[in-house]
């Protein structure tokens, strides 16, 4: 998995990468902690509804800034983005009220939606080859996961000698330090597209992912995924504060517990997708994530929670989280031809996170109104329900590659000027249909 790294550009961006999130991991816990000072006992509905924000900046701009990223010089696009998100993390630790919090929270995520599927993009053009690839997303992965953990114990440290303010600062330097890093290098050139209007173009990457029957199967994963994430990012909080009357330090090891199931996940996955196609282990990952949720929900009806097992059930909810999140990025590259996948990496990054925008103030008024049984149990059957839906939606048959002609195609389109007469999956677009 690690060899991938002697690319330098790889490395340099895998670095960017890493710094960015553990400086987004410090302010998901400087987050809770200004929300709980703000709102107290209301925590809950002020992340959800900052954490909904978000999801509306995603959805909103992400096919919008692929759009208008088609025709803008990568690496500059990228460091521009990053800088934004560095100059309005510098703000939050001057804010006094709730709305300043969801002002600065808009700006700060509207930046990041612009740069995260440009990212996404832009690594299989740095690795084409599709086993280095699969290194490289185990290795994303598990950057993910670590940010899970190692977040959580610096904030956890820093937090014994200083204010959750101090916290922001550090999201600050990572955004700072990963626009030097995507600077120090030279990035493959985006593949030119044929002309299209402004609307086709923001359109495209939704359409030819809802038409291929993978990705919605994907989409409905990616429900499953945001109704165990919700419960763990919006109400972690409320359960160690008010439901277990621990202090600050503890909601940090709490999400540390969640990071390490992912971690768990994202270290084993190569080898195992080397044996395993991706369709079981992606269904399997959405039963753990629901056996994690109802085995909470369970334990407190039994009267016998604690800490313990909030940590445990975090860490199995950790786990199926990274066996769906982990494998998407390879049911994308397989569906895409090079010059759409910008559109389509932009389309799974805004119709995943829609999902997350249902899950997040769901989630938070679950638990505000009804409490943590409720929340667990509601957001469990929704996680099954969209386990099952992803079951049907996806074939079980489903192929690695789909051999096609391209003799029917106009002399212009691009895999008839560039000769490339070849197989490859579900792609499906207005000039090409491709199908199983």
């Amino acid at each position: 998995m690690f060899g991938i790294l002697r690319d330098r550009s790889y490395r340099h961006l895998f670095a960017a990468q890493v710094v960015a999130l553990l400086g987004t991991g410090l302010a998901t816990v400087a987050l809770g902690l200004l929300a709980w000072d703000l709102a107290g006992e209301g925590a809950a509905m002020v992340l959800g509804t900052v954490f909904s924000i978000k999801m509306v900046a995603y959805v909103c701009i992400a096919p919008v800034a692929a759009a208008l990223a088609e025709r803008m010089d990568r690496r500059r696009l990228l460091v521009a983005l990053d800088l934004v998100r560095a100059a309005v993390a510098l703000c939050l630790p001057f804010v006094t009220e709730v709305w300043q919090v969801y002002a600065l929270i808009f700006l700060l995520q509207a930046a990041s939606a612009g740069f995260t599927p440009t990212f996404q993009a832009t690594i299989p053009d740095v690795l084409p080859d599709e086993a280095r690839y699969t290194r490289a997303l185990s290795l994303s992965r598990l950057a993910y996961d670590l940010e899970n953990i190692a977040s959580p114990m610096l904030a956890g440290l820093l937090l014994l000698v200083t204010g959750y303010d101090t916290l922001f600062v550090g999201t600050t330097l990572g955004f700072a330090a990963s626009a030097a890093l995507v600077l120090s290098v030279a990035l493959p050139k985006a593949r030119p597209t044929a002309p299209r209007g402004f609307f086709e173009r923001t359109t495209r990457g939704i359409r030819i992912y809802l038409r291929t029957p993978r990705l919605r199967g994907l989409l409905a994963l990616s429900f499953a995924v945001s109704a165990g994430g919700a419960m763990v990012l919006v109400n972690t909080v409320v359960l160690v504060r008010e439901g277990l009357g621990l202090p600050e330090s503890a909601l940090a090891w709490t999400l540390f517990a969640f990071g390490a199931g992912s971690m768990v996940a994202a270290m084993a996955l190569p080898r195992l997708l080397d044996r395993l196609a991706d369709r079981p282990v992606m269904l399997a990952g959405a039963g753990v994530i629901v056996a994690g949720l109802t085995g909470l929900a369970l334990t407190i009806l039994a009267g016998g929670w604690g800490w313990p097992a909030l940590l445990a059930a975090w860490l199995v909810v950790g786990l199926g989280y990274a066996m769906v999140q982990m494998p998407s990025g390879r049911l994308l590259r397989r569906s895409s031809h090079a010059e759409d996948r910008p559109a389509l990496f932009a389309a799974q990054f805004a119709l995943s996170h829609a999902c997350w925008l249902v899950c997040y103030p769901l989630a938070g008024w679950l638990m505000t109104g009804f409490g943590a049984v409720p929340a667990l149990l509601v957001l469990a059957g929704l996680a099954l329900v969209a386990g099952v839906a992803a079951l049907r939606l996806w074939p079980a048959g489903d192929p690695v590659a789909v051999p096609h002609s391209h003799a029917d195609l106009p002399a212009d389109h691009p895999h008839v000027r560039e000769g490339r007469f070849h197989s490859h999956a579900y792609v499906i677009d207005d000039l090409h249909r491709h199908w199983p």
